[in-house]
């Protein structure tokens, strides 16, 4: 942990009072040693570290908690009342990620002592769908406030809920897009969408032609994820935070906690534009602040030549590992193409699996 302290106070992040950036630092340092195995790995933990560093500290993690473990409760009394078609030898780790995704998705009768009661499941939130206006929308918070979420938060809690019950949850990525990836041993890997609620197949996710082959190959996308990668998107999630609270920093942070998310995850697509986003705007402060021309600078002064070719090195690199930019309106009509197309891209036998008696 000194290590790393040392290293932020090098790039002139100082130890303050408990102010905002205090808090993005002391988050920094918590998911680094997730990272490092000197702390165990804790998804809920670190999902709160994110966005309370974001909220200036303000995030309520007792409501966060007691909402997470009601959920968790609640998943636990549906799990021992259901039993399910599927009858493998896995038959309750498929049982419990399959009223899990209930939970989440599905409308819930439920008695206590007081009377009968529904649950409300969680729904995609088709407003501001990537936080840009507000990046609280990325929140999981936010989602169990609103029980309204996107392709960020759904899979978060998923994941954390899942932790939370003993089991396993992978979380996976597509272009702008975040799901979980499940196992069992009839099928082996199938997709779980919580944006639309279905167990869509990999041409679904072929289907807007934004995932070019190479993207596949050099595990861009489609791939199930480890604890630790999960915790390196955190830290990404860590730096876009940061430069939305403190558009005008330097870009230390953001590159210091992109290194350590590549370090984890070398193939994480939004890490690696998030860096070469950084060290552009590195170099053009840097330029900005001495004065005179960008491309006049780059070619009269040495140190920024290199600088930005190694920029332009790592925009290369992203875009023949197979990145392409999807579109947002592309990316809302390939959500709708598996509700108005459900024939043609649901995986029926998992559909019919996760149904219980």
């Amino acid at each position: 942990m000194r290590k790393i302290i040392g290293i932020l106070l090098l790039v002139g992040i100082t130890a303050t009072a408990q102010d905002r950036e205090t808090l993005y630092k002391e988050a920094l340092v918590s998911l680094n040693e997730m990272l490092a195995d000197t702390t165990k790995i804790d998804f809920k933990k670190a999902v709160m570290l994110v966005e309370n560093a974001y909220l200036h500290g303000t995030l309520d993690t007792l409501a966060f908690t007691d909402e997470i473990d009601r959920l968790t409760k609640f998943t636990e009394s549906i799990y021992k009342n259901r039993s399910l078609l599927y009858k493998e030898q896995d038959s309750l780790l498929v049982k419990k990620q399959a009223v899990l995704f209930s939970v989440l998705k599905d409308t819930i009768p439920y008695y206590n002592e007081t009377g009968k009661y529904q649950h409300i499941p969680f729904t995609y939130d088709f407003e501001d769908i990537w936080g840009r206006k507000n990046w609280e929308n990325m929140f999981v918070s936010k989602l169990l406030q609103t029980r309204k979420g996107n392709c960020h938060s759904l899979p978060y809690l998923y994941k954390i809920l899942a932790q939370e019950l003993g089991t396993n949850a992978y979380l996976a990525l597509a272009p702008n897009h975040v799901y979980i990836k499940n196992q069992n041993r009839k099928d082996g890997w199938y997709n779980t969408e919580l944006t639309s609620g279905q167990f869509p197949n990999d041409a679904w996710l072929m289907a807007s032609g934004y995932i070019h082959l190479d993207a596949v190959v050099n595990k861009l996308y489609m791939e199930a994820l480890s604890d630790k990668q999960s915790i390196a998107m955190c830290l990404v999630d860590l730096a876009e935070g940061y430069n939305r609270a403190f558009p005008a920093n330097d870009g230390a942070f953001p590159q210091l906690a992109c290194e350590m998310a590549l370090k984890a995850y070398p193939h994480y697509i939004n890490g690696r534009i998030l860096r070469a986003e950084t060290l552009k705007k590195i170099l053009e402060q840097k330029i900005q602040q001495e004065g005179g021309e960008f491309n006049t600078r780059i070619r009269e002064n040495e140190e920024y030549k290199e600088a930005f070719l190694a920029m332009q090195h790592e925009y290369a690199t992203i875009h023949h590992a197979g990145y392409r930019r999807m579109p947002e309106e592309m990316y809302l009509k390939w959500l709708n193409a598996l509700q108005a197309e459900q024939e043609k891209y649901i995986n029926k036998e998992i559909t019919n699996r996760n149904k219980s008696n």
